[in-house]
């Protein structure tokens, strides 16, 4: 008898191993195509970069031109596409607007390829820009929606990872198309290498399920239920199901209808939201993105030649990629909280140091000091802020205005993107680096106070619990304790 109960004990086993193993590989194809979005994201805000050094003399750019190519992706592109991206995700699903998105990132890329003045480049960048801003907001709610709360982190932080890995492929793609195509219209191919991750992201996000969560949002639990089993044992499965059909039920049921009107009357649902928007600006107010579109023009202006910039810009795309994974790495053991505050101080702190640089005298040797300072500054950005914002984002808001909410936020994001995008050029010539960077210490010190008065932590709680607990008033940062009463709608 002992014999029978311990070969059934073995094929038990090694069933849940295998179950386990086949979730483990759900989560990771589910992940990786998702976050193609991510990937399409990061190339086309970094290509321009190299494609404006040439693009500028073929379509006669000026600096406004210049200046107008860039942020039209940022706004009214991004910014749109993430008001326009947080509706969607609502109504038609997370799945079906990462098709849409894909839709947009392919005739986007395309269009842009194929550009024959400024006014069609600029058409088509707002295309892209449409499907940065709802792929943006879409990927890291449907990484969310679909994680279980114990990987949630590191799902959610692997769009950040392929983000800026998408930007570091576009620095290195542009310099070795630099070195093989002695030819003008070497941009046309940088452009059009984007296409090729969109067809599939097209094709990948036909063979993934919805979310749970907003399969109950819209009363379909059981297809709830059978996609929680698609990553959780039986048992979480249960657990977790029963935790979203109670808070699914509470909001198709309640007298409020639509997110606008669960703002209105819910002044914890407005703080959330003002936090978030928060979020945004002070991801952006890092300067971060005044390195990845400019960081060519800065060094050739600082004295090395086209190629060379090029070239020495791929080591702060490296920085990048390298220090996400540092960043998603300590989010398993730092809170939320902690991380953004050493980010902030950090990148103070390099911005320092960078504008100190600019006076020195002119040489080679300055323009790769100039250029070391910037990967410092990356690095805090990447490690500590850029993992945690995307995350906190797609973690703070219930799950009555999740889509509505992330893409109030994510539109402040693109919108404050393109206002800096824009004046930076404006700003360097007017202060010069030195005061230009001076002026982003000053930004970042506020935003130190911001996270520590304002941001609450998310660490280790459950979708539902973290609504519970922020809808109570009671935003701690202990991550154990006791059971969070349900917030009243």
């Amino acid at each position: 008898m002992s014999t029978t109960h311990s070969a059934a004990s073995a094929r038990g086993s090694g069933g849940a191993a295998r179950n386990e193993r086949s979730h483990k590989r759900f989560l990771s194809k589910l992940t990786v195509i998702s976050t193609l979005g991510g990937l399409l994201f990061g190339y086309d805000t970094g290509v321009i970069s190299g494609a404006l050094l040439y693009m500028k003399d073929e379509l006669n750019l000026s600096a406004v031109g210049e200046a107008t190519v860039v942020s039209s992706l940022l706004f009214p592109g991004a910014a749109v596409g993430a008001l326009l991206g947080g509706r969607l995700s609502d109504a038609l699903g997370r799945k079906r607007t990462l098709l849409v998105c894909a839709g947009l990132f392919l005739v986007g890329a395309l269009g842009c390829a194929m550009a024959p003045n400024v006014e069609i480049m600029v058409l088509a960048r707002i295309v892209l820009g449409l499907g940065v801003g709802a792929a943006a907001v879409t990927c890291p709610l449907y990484l969310a929606e679909m994680a279980p709360v114990e990987r949630r982190g590191r799902m959610v932080t692997i769009n950040e990872l392929m983000i800026v890995t998408g930007q570091m492929l576009a620095f290195s793609i542009n310099a070795l198309l630099d070195h093989l195509i002695e030819d003008p219209t070497v941009w046309r191919y940088m452009l059009a290498i984007a296409s090729v991750p969109a067809v599939l992201l097209l094709l990948g996000m036909l063979a993934l399920p919805d979310s749970p969560r907003w399969y109950a949002s819209k009363g379909r639990l059981a297809e709830t239920r059978s996609t929680l089993e698609l990553s959780r044992s039986e048992s979480e499965a249960a657990v977790e199901y029963a935790s979203i059909s109670v808070h699914a039920a509470r909001d198709r049921n309640s007298k409020v209808s639509g997110a606008v009107h669960y703002l209105r009357d819910y002044p914890w649902m407005r703080r959330i939201l003002w936090i978030g928007c928060g979020l945004a600006i002070v991801q952006q107010a890092t300067g971060i993105n005044t390195v990845n579109y400019y960081a060519p023009t800065i060094l050739e202006q600082s004295g090395l030649g086209v190629s060379a910039s090029l070239v020495a810009t791929i080591a702060v795309g490296v920085t990048s990629v390298v220090m996400t994974i540092v960043g998603i790495i300590l989010l398993g053991f730092v809170n939320r909280r902690k991380m953004l505050l050493t980010g902030f101080i950090g990148v103070a702190s390099s911005q320092a140091a960078l504008s100190l640089v600019f006076l020195l005298p002119s040489s080679t040797g300055r323009s790769y000091i100039i250029l070391a300072a910037m990967m410092v500054f990356v690095a805090f950005v990447q490690c500590f802020i850029g993992t945690c914002v995307w995350l906190l984002l797609s973690e703070i808001f219930p799950m009555a205005i999740r889509g509505f909410a992330m893409g109030i936020a994510v539109f402040v994001l693109w919108t404050t993107n393109a206002l800096i995008s824009f004046v930076f050029p404006i700003l360097n010539s007017v202060l010069g680096s030195t005061g230009t960077f001076g002026l982003f210490v000053l930004v970042n010190l506020v935003s130190v106070y911001f996270v520590y008065r304002f941001v609450p932590e998310t660490k280790g709680r459950s979708l539902e619990e973290l609504e519970d607990r922020l809808g109570a008033g009671r935003p701690d940062a202990s991550a154990a304790g006791s059971t969070a009463a349900v917030a009243t709608h």
